[in-house]
């Protein structure tokens, strides 16, 4: 990997050198802390190309006005190659101009980088693990699970690329009521398989058939041994096979959107190998599980409520409104209890966690993320948790609701999306939006050619690209940064755009939003096809200029340069970059 500092780092640098000036003078005193400080565009870009709030932050400490530092600080930032002019504005913020030989120099960086431009250290080599999809191994993949599937495979690309190591996990409930649900079912399948009738699917049963070629393998591997046995002799084998195809088949359907897990932990081995038994000698050793009893829910009376002790955590202690039961009064474990030694398990391997879950779990964020705090916390601060909530896809056709496969019984497949569309337009679309706001996924607009659909929008400026390169290789042109300094305003702004990546790309791994490097790429098509369209009414503004050689090959080199950005923003989306339209 090529390494280079990147604009916005380098002038980072370049303020920390006049920092260490004014120190080393005696203006400001050793040992202030600058981790507050930052580097990054103004607001009103009017004002400059880089701000900084160095005075602002440092000032109170070092005992100065905000604008007398301010004044000590420029005097030593005009000193910088590449600074035209640095202004102070209001009570003593930083304002910086550069000269057009500092963004053409990061134009260049862009091509030294090439498919590492806004790759980053920051993360530092620690380990975050992300869950996501997550879906009961109960069917296919349907357009509900896709959303999170591709926010959470998009923030794991996302993170490596920022320095992180990434652990892609996908947790399999398999120890509830849903996979008994789940081998009842193929076990009706099963007897279909060997010539019964079985009629109508029963209420409470999975309807859908995807469990048909299940029942096929179930009635081949056993005949007909269990056609008239009691459920406890075929429940357990029949679901362990039926969980086992699912999961084949869930695999499968994410391999189509180009998912792949490093790991698939499984609820009912997590049980059987007791890891929710030691999680609460763990938490009664530190005190944080207690044998109490529940509240009375809201509406119910005396005469209708009968008190059960049960073993409680603290979870009011980290924030959340009761404290939780982590098993039922039967002994076996709630779904919370089982969630968090899942979670305890997960910790031990990973310096962060992060779960990307469906909005219809919003009511659970608070106890987990409770559970977390207390058994990563035991002893330091606790590991950074986050859950990210993802709203459903409402899905669309010519505006109007949308329905479509039987085979899963009563909803759409991802498969079918994906047949019907392409992996990419799903991908890209899922990120249009932040996860948290509600998304149409309307099938006739995010195929439609035009600039309301940012999919193609975005697509259409590399390919625009790539074909102007191509076209300006047949016509004998080829890219060049050997007279760049002929690029004007419009060119320069294109660069001052595309430079932002980088910055885009730690902002969006700390944030865990990888939807702002979908709204960044639709930001940079924009500004590339507005520049285009310059060419439209004033030849001499166009790509190539047939009668000027050397503007020609700078401009190809620009619009080299803004495709290598579109590309590396798309893989980071686990989109493809398309070649022509």
């Amino acid at each position: 990997m090529t390494t280079m500092q990147t604009i916005y780092a380098a002038y980072a640098g370049h303020l920390n050198t006049a920092l260490d000036a004014l120190e080393a003078a005696g203006t400001l005193p050793g040992g202030l802390n600058r981790g507050p400080i930052t580097v990054e565009p103004p607001r009103d870009p009017s004002h400059g190309d880089l701000a900084t709030n160095a005075a602002m932050v440092l000032a109170k400490p070092a005992g100065m006005n905000p604008r007398a530092l301010a004044e000590a600080l420029v005097a030593e930032l005009v000193k910088v190659p590449g600074v035209a002019s640095a202004e102070i504005a209001g009570p003593g913020f930083i304002n910086l101009r550069l000269d057009a030989a500092a963004w053409l120099t990061e134009l260049r960086a862009i091509a030294a980088l090439a498919g590492d431009y806004g790759r980053s250290a920051m993360g530092g080599g620690s380990t975050v693990n992300v869950e996501y999809v997550s879906a009961n191994p109960t069917g296919p993949m349907h357009m509900g699970h896709c959303r999170g599937a591709v926010v959470g495979d998009a923030l794991a690309a996302l993170l490596e690329f920022a320095g992180h190591k990434v652990i892609r996990e996908y947790y399999v409930n398999d120890a509830g009521g849903q996979v008994d649900v789940l081998a009842r079912s193929a076990h009706v399948r099963y007897r279909e398989a060997l010539g019964e009738a079985v009629g109508e699917i029963p209420e409470g049963l999975y309807p859908g058939d995807y469990l048909v070629p299940v029942g096929e393998a179930l009635a081949k591997e056993f005949g007909d041994q269990f056609v008239s046995a009691p459920e406890s002799e075929w429940l357990v084998p029949f679901r362990t096979r039926a969980v086992a195809a699912m999961l084949a088949e869930i695999k499968s359907d994410l391999a189509l959107l180009g998912i792949h897990h490093d790991l698939f932990s499984s609820e009912a081995e997590l049980q059987a190998a007791g890891k929710p038994d030691a999680a609460e000698q763990w938490l009664r050793a530190h005190d944080l599980v207690y044998d109490g009893h529940l509240e009375a829910p809201k509406g119910k009376t005396p005469d209708d409520w009968e008190p059960v002790e049960l073993p409680l955590f603290r979870s009011t202690k980290f924030g959340d409104d009761q404290d939780r039961p982590i098993k039922k009064s039967d002994g076996s474990w709630t779904y919370f209890g089982a969630d968090l030694a899942y979670h305890f398990q997960k910790a031990e391997s990973a310096d962060a966690l992060v779960d990307i879950w469906g909005a219809d779990h919003a009511g659970t964020v608070k106890r987990i993320k409770a559970a977390v705090a207390a058994m990563t916390g035991a002893e330091g601060a606790p590991k950074p948790f986050e859950v990210k909530l993802v709203q459903m896809v409402q899905l669309l056709k010519g505006g109007q609701p949308f329905k479509m496969s039987k085979r899963a019984g009563n909803f759409v497949t991802l498969a079918d999306v994906v047949e019907m569309v392409g992996k990419d337009v799903v991908r890209f679309t899922m990120l249009t939006r932040k996860p948290e706001a509600q998304m149409d996924f309307d099938f006739d607009k995010v195929v439609e050619a035009s600039k309301d659909n940012p999919v193609f929008y975005v697509q259409y400026a590399h390919a625009r690209i790539r074909s102007t390169l191509r076209k300006a290789e047949a016509e004998g042109f080829a890219p060049s940064a050997d007279a760049l300094e002929l690029l004007g305003a419009e060119e320069l702004e294109l660069i001052k755009l595309g430079a932002q990546f980088p910055r885009l790309v730690e902002g969006a791994a700390q944030a865990r939003e990888p939807h702002r490097v979908a709204f960044f790429l639709h930001d940079l098509a924009a500004a590339f096809h507005a520049y285009w369209n310059l060419g439209n009414d004033k030849p001499e503004k166009r790509f190539i200029v047939a009668q000027d050689g050397k503007l020609t090959a700078s401009r190809l080199y620009l619009a080299s340069q803004i495709g290598q950005l579109v590309r590396n923003g798309l893989a980071l989306l686990g989109v493809e970059a398309v070649e022509e339209m």
